[in-house]
């Protein structure tokens, strides 16, 4: 597909709008279906989390007793804002939902939710549900990396751009023209929000963002198509989101490549249960224990060379107190990596928090900016890590392309064991249940429509 030349914001709703399934290679097909399943397991394993529960009751009390839409958290069928509005929470909650890393934006968490909620409602086939994912997945990184480094410094990109991602899957399953698309880019876009102060309080925000995105861009999709206009240069306008958000926004990164650098291909799946930032490192340190032979008692020291972005998401955290900030210390991430040799899901528990071998390991842990890793960041995110050893010995480990990276993917069965544990940990479905699931996943270009991913019923 051609790109006309114009107004950014409009030649990335010109191109949402125009985007056909026949248009997405098999290739970006595959690994939105992919994509698809890794977001369910996530969905269902927040489920129980408590600011999960707390958006829950909200929308048990807001929202209609019945409706099209799943919530997946307790099965309940409701309205589509709400359905998005927990979903989007609930898939957030254990830091297992994907990552795009050059725009540094979770698409999962504010794409399906929205775009799920509205193909049931509407009975959207499993080929119209994936491009609009696909068209979803395209709106939000681009945004994500238009809006650049400075942006992600104070606002939480997820919860921004997010916003736009969520309004352009569910507008294209409304059938926009091109006209209807701005419009609910604009009014998106003036919804946007998502601030990093939550990080040092450990606060419930992160998962209100990722909820708010994807119902106030399933909002503003449904709002434009009844004529609801919003504005036409919401994105580089002088009052715009560029303009109040960034100071390194790069209007180039909104168009170029469309229709043949595919979102989807290359967002990365998360392997750790824990904030992406802590990945490289946890992967280097890894290798570097398993090429020696060494256990957590063996580490003297570790030194994390990172990023700039990492230092200002994990820094504030500097002594956990809540299984979520636990995710956000690299000393407890690289602690649990050390001893346990994984950082997966059931290794983040109340128990581990009150962990002392745990704990004296977090202490031997710094961070410090390495300026060819800032760099490389944030199109590749290297792992590198000093260790000075017990025994006198020190040693440099480096990792290139951290596990879940598009270079480094998981496999298929990686990916279905992955739901599998997610599903159990949350009890949201049993192992038949999400083994149907899996099986849908498969075909889902196939499927008359994407309704009943659970049966109905409520806790």
């Amino acid at each position: 597909m051609s790109v006309t030349r114009t107004a950014p914001t409009r030649g990335l709703a010109s191109f949402l709008a125009r985007l056909r399934y026949e248009d997405v290679p098999a290739a970006a097909v595959g690994r939105t279906k992919e994509l698809f399943l890794d977001w369910v397991g996530s969905a269902l394993a927040g489920r129980r989390e408590r600011p999960v529960r707390n958006i829950g009751r909200l929308a048990g009390e807001m929202g209609p007793s019945e409706g099209p839409s799943e919530d997946l958290t307790s099965r309940r069928r409701t309205s589509p804002l709400f359905a998005a509005l927990v979903n989007g929470a609930s898939s957030h909650a254990v830091e297992q939902d994907d990552l795009h890393n050059a725009s540094v934006f979770h698409p999962a968490t504010v794409v399906f939710p929205a775009a799920l909620a509205a193909a049931q409602q509407t009975g959207a086939s499993g080929r119209e549900f994936l491009a609009a994912s696909v068209a979803g997945y395209e709106a939000g990184v681009r945004v994500g990396s238009y809006l650049g480094r400075s942006h992600y410094r104070v606002f939480h990109t997820t919860g921004t751009a997010g916003t736009l991602a969520a309004a352009a899957a569910v507008s294209y399953l409304l059938g926009p023209d091109e006209e209807t698309m701005l419009h609910a880019l604009g009014s998106a876009g003036t919804q946007a929000a998502g601030l990093w102060e939550f990080l040092g309080d450990a606060a419930d925000s992160k998962q209100l963002h990722t909820a708010k995105a994807a119902s106030d861009g399933l909002l503003a999709a449904y709002l434009a198509r009844d004529g609801f206009t919003g504005a036409e240069h919401i994105l580089e306008g002088e009052r715009g989101m560029a303009a109040g958000m960034s100071s390194d926004a790069d209007a180039g990164r909104l168009v170029d490549g469309l229709g043949e650098d595919w979102a989807v291909l290359q967002t990365s799946f998360k392997y750790h249960a824990s904030c992406r930032h802590t990945h490289p490192a946890a992967d280097a340190l890894l290798l570097g224990m398993q090429e020696r032979g060494l256990g957590a008692g063996d580490i003297a020291r570790v030194r994390a060379r990172v990023h700039a972005a990492a230092i200002d998401v994990l820094g504030p955290v500097s002594d956990p107190r809540t299984i979520h900030q636990s995710k956000f210390s690299m000393g407890f991430v690289l602690a649990t990596i050390a001893k346990n040799g994984s950082a997966g899901i059931g290794d983040f528990t109340e128990e581990a928090l009150e962990d002392e071998e745990l704990r004296r390991f977090g202490e031997k842990v710094e961070m410090v900016l390495d300026p060819e890793v800032d760099a490389a960041y944030p199109r590749r995110w290297i792992g590198l890590v000093d260790v000075e050893t017990t025994d006198g010995g020190s040693f440099t480990s480096r990792v290139e392309t951290p596990k879940g990276d598009p270079g480094n993917t998981l496999s298929r069965e990686e990916l279905e064991e992955k739901a599998r544990n997610l599903a159990a940990h949350g009890g949201g479905a049993s192992a038949g249940e999400i083994d149907r699931i899996i099986a849908r996943s498969r075909d889902l270009e196939k499927e008359k429509d994407v309704r009943d991913l659970l049966p109905a019923g409520s806790e």
